[in-house]
């Protein structure tokens, strides 16, 4: 399985054949039926385990990796897979959806002010983990350098998966998550370049020269991000779509539009899918509720399909000898490499130590590690199935241990997020293009200072009105004296000049109530 068959002579090739165990046997429905058997099976006990992870605070990817060990030749599955080529584009196309859903997830009112300390982060921590982490490993286990430095930059990258999905659940304060978030996004692009370049040269005859490739091919990849991003939002936001179910697909569509032209372009197609989608997911796009679901729901598929084919790849009884390096250079990275890094690059702009703490211990390994060594499997480096093995010990082994702990530990640095922030507002808006206008559709969530806010105080632009309330089941006009409650939905209807400056009002109201123009509070943010 994961192989083609190979090239047999005429007499003795078969159409449409795969090989299993040495026998080239048909492709046929049975075949087919079989296959998708398997796979809702997978998927439903996929699924499942979110539900103990969600409730053991354990990032679901093991349990998706334990699956593919499971169901491999050391498991009760016997299913022989050690195809890592294949492995490698899968695992490439599943990280650029999971980065495309991270991205529109990403509030940008929350990484702005994260932006600089994340870069700093994304680069120069990058650098030092790298260099820290491959030194332990070549003078405490004995590693070439080669395959030291191959191993720094394989897991100096933070996981976007692993942190999208473990920190979302922790309520941290905005300017940790939006750090943690936006350097989750922007460091795979360096580690990407660096496992190549170390993979396919084994070493770099030029510091300074491999520096501007990176710097180019990241300039590259933003530049072409952020216009493929803005250029796709100006589009969904005027030309209506004949169905709702189109704007999921399009957006998504656009988002990996972005990865393709900046790889083709010679840059980073990972930082581009990334900055794309962030502007996508903060451009106040119609039908957007609705977008997000699928989106997520593809993430989630992504990373299921992504963590269960190398939980295939991995073979189990080869791992004895490794286990032991793996710890060790784990904990080096862990406790050196990332604390150094973060402190190196915090420091300059006062980050808290509270903050710089958590930062460090949350600096959580996940799939892209795992899938980043399969580069050098891939290019014939020596050593580098041990590579590959040290790898996923050291993810499996320090992801049981940090994602569990990142609550306390947020509990004992008293990091928390503050109660008295107002919920934001969500409002999934629909184009009335025969009409040129915009229908909004708001729910008042718990927290939200729209509560007990008269419709008459709302105070909209000319041209957008209150149309209609739905409150515990039941639906009616309002008047201008109605007041609003936890709980309603409303419908607003907004003519097209006046559309942008009626959700800004409705945001600013929930986040200020009906005092927000005098407070100084305008809601001019995104999702």
């Amino acid at each position: 399985m994961g192989r083609l068959a190979p090239h047999r002579p005429a007499c003795a090739q078969r159409p449409h054949a795969f090989r299993d165990r040495g026998k080239v046997r048909p492709l046929t429905v049975h075949h087919l039926n079989q296959l998708l058997l398997v796979c809702s099976l997978v998927l439903l006990i996929a699924v499942a385990a979110v539900r103990i992870s969600s409730r053991s605070g354990l990032p679901s990817l093991l349990v998706y990796l334990g699956i593919g060990v499971l169901i491999g030749q050391d498991g009760i599955g016997d299913v022989h897979f050690d195809n890592a080529e294949l492995t490698q584009v899968i695992g490439y196309a599943a990280l650029v959806v999971i980065l495309a859903e991270g991205g529109l997830g990403t509030k940008w009112k929350e990484i702005r002010p994260a932006l600089p300390a994340a870069t700093a982060l994304a680069s120069a921590g990058v650098a030092v983990s790298v260099g820290v982490t491959a030194a332990g490993a070549h003078w405490l286990i004995g590693l070439e350098w080669r395959q030291a430095l191959i191993i720094g930059a394989v897991v100096s990258s933070t996981d976007a998966a692993a942190v999208f999905s473990v920190l979302r659940r922790v309520p941290l304060p905005a300017r940790v998550t939006g750090t943690l978030e936006a350097e989750s996004g922007f460091n795979d692009a360096p580690v990407v370049i660096l496992v190549v370049a170390f993979s396919t040269s084994g070493r770099v005859e030029h510091w300074y020269i491999l520096i501007a490739e990176i710097a180019l091919e990241l300039a590259i990849g933003a530049v072409i991000g952020c216009a493929v991003g803005w250029l796709g939002a100006w589009g969904l936001r005027h030309v209506a779509l004949p169905a709702s179910g189109l704007y999921p697909i399009a957006v998504m569509a656009i988002a990996v539009m972005a990865y393709a032209a900046g790889a083709l372009a010679h840059g980073s197609g990972f930082l581009a899918v990334y900055l794309a989608a962030m502007m996508l997911g903060n451009a106040r796009l119609p039908h957007w509720p609705a977008t997000r679901g699928f989106a997520d729901g593809l993430g989630w598929i992504a990373q299921i399909g992504m963590f269960v084919l190398l939980g295939l790849l991995v073979t189990p009884h080869e791992l004895g000898d490794d286990i032991v390096p793996a710890l060790v250079i784990g904990l080096v990275l862990t406790m050196v490499a990332r604390p150094l890094s973060v402190l190196l690059c915090l420091t300059p702009f006062r980050v808290p130590w509270q903050d710089q703490t958590l930062m460090s211990w949350a600096g959580l390994r996940g799939a892209v590690p795992i899938i980043l060594a399969t580069i050098p499997m891939v290019n014939g480096v020596d050593g580098s199935q041990r590579v590959f093995n040290i790898v996923f010990v050291l993810v499996v082994v320090y992801t049981l241990i940090q994602g569990p702990t990142l609550p306390w530990l947020a509990r004992t640095l008293n990091l928390r997020e503050g109660p008295e922030t107002a919920a934001d507002l969500g409002i999934e808006s629909a184009p009335l293009e025969r009409l040129r206008g915009h229908l909004l559709s708001i729910a008042i969530p718990e927290g939200s200072r729209m509560h007990g806010v008269e419709v008459d105080e709302l105070r909209l632009p000319p041209g957008a009105a209150v149309t209609l309330v739905v409150r515990e089941g039941r639906s009616f006009v309002p008047a201008p004296s109605t007041v609003l409650r936890h709980g309603d939905e409303l419908l607003v209807v907004a003519t097209d000049p006046v559309r942008d400056a009626a959700e800004q009002r409705l945001r600013a109201v929930a986040q200020g109530g009906k005092l927000a123009g005098w407070l100084g509070v305008n809601g001019a943010h995104g999702h």
